[in-house]
């Protein structure tokens, strides 16, 4: 039986707006065409304005070769949840499992696989040092260099983990055939985020406690590649923590800041962000509504960007000073910006849904 979901199929249409697949010209978000899922996606990822995957907690990936007008499912694991994904090209590709004990339904206690034909099969990953839990964020580096008198790109792979604990990070400086771990639980209680901005500089998202009725949101800095780390920044609230990052430039980040505080009189919700690499950080308010639980972010540039959340996200277009209410899509848990040959980005929002906004030159 063909597993591709076609743009067009009775099953498809039901799945995006009316105007169709062709208005690209007005930027607006258009829902993609997906297998239904319960709850909360959260990974998608790309090389190119084409080449995608996307997988969900019910141990499934798929794959599109057009920008997501169609799907064809490459993995059907249950017991595995698919966290976070990573590929360094078209081929190879890394995929983060949750690990068992957070989650129901969750008995792979895998953390990490790869693919090395485009998602079409997977392997374990062997992970030398401390045992690591599961995974919830996947970055890849990479750092042009010359290489006997060609350009060539140095690949560092970093992953991470987990949600509620324990706090390890994976590293692999080999594009991914070795990989040793180390435990951060005494800098952080969870890790939900990593990300590098160079070889020596990056951040963790994390939080002060793996309790979060304890847990104040933090961020993790390190300036020598990961040999050391520092807190440099902590919300002075509990029953936070910080979720997922995005760095438009080496310089200007943002942090979403996700609150559990039962107490509806907390209703402001905040963003971080750094002007300066990293070194501070200032809070920003997003929206003053306790229904309102933060994820995802992403930037196009140093002022235009998104933060998915739960019941609709927000977009901002002067860095943060202000955001609007829009509609790309329930509990956004990954944004993705890629940009396009010629000119322009598009961007890719996964959540209950998938979203994508085509942005021109």
């Amino acid at each position: 039986m063909d597993r591709r979901v076609f743009l067009g199929t009775a099953a498809a249409t039901a799945l995006v707006p009316a105007v169709g697949w062709a208005q690209e010209a007005a930027p607006g978000w258009v829902k993609l065409p997906t297998e239904a899922y319960r709850g909360k996606q959260d990974d998608v990822v790309f090389v190119d304005a084409l080449t995608g995957w996307y997988g969900n907690g019910s141990g499934k990936l798929f794959k599109t070769t057009d920008g997501g007008q169609t799907w064809v499912k490459q993995l059907d694991r249950p017991g595995t949840f698919v966290r976070a994904l990573g590929f360094v090209d078209a081929e190879l590709g890394f995929l983060g499992n949750i690990g068992p004990d957070y989650f129901p339904n969750v008995s792979d206690a895998t953390p990490l696989y790869r693919t090395r034909d485009g998602g079409g099969s997977w392997e374990p990953v062997v992970i030398d040092g401390p045992a690591v839990k599961g995974i919830c964020a996947i970055d890849v580096l990479k750092t042009p260099f010359i290489n006997a008198g060609v350009l060539d790109h140095r690949v560092t792979i970093r992953a991470a983990g987990r949600v509620g604990g324990p706090a390890f990070l994976a590293t692999s400086r080999d594009k991914g055939e070795t990989w040793t771990s180390e435990d951060l639980s005494a800098h952080t209680g969870m890790i939900l985020d990593v990300h590098f901005v160079s070889e020596q500089v990056g951040f963790i998202c994390g939080a002060s406690s793996a309790e979060v009725q304890a847990s104040t949101a933090i961020v993790l800095r390190t300036g020598d590649g990961g040999r050391t780390w520092s807190r440099v920044y902590e919300g002075s609230r509990t029953f936070e923590l910080t979720w997922k990052m995005s760095w438009p430039s080496a310089t200007v980040g943002y942090v979403t800041v996700q609150s559990y505080n039962p107490d509806t009189t907390a209703s402001q919700r905040y963003v971080a962000k750094s002007v300066d690499g990293g070194l501070t950080w200032r809070e920003l308010p997003l929206v003053d509504n306790a229904a309102v639980r933060e994820f995802g972010v992403g930037f196009v540039d140093e002022n235009h960007g998104w933060v998915g959340a739960v019941p609709n996200g927000f977009e901002t277009t002067d860095g943060g000073a202000s955001w609007s209410p829009v509609q790309m899509g329930n509990a956004v848990n990954k944004v993705r910006v890629i940009p396009r040959p010629g000119g322009g980005h598009v961007v890719f929002a996964i959540g209950v849904e998938m979203h994508r906004l085509d942005l021109p030159g």
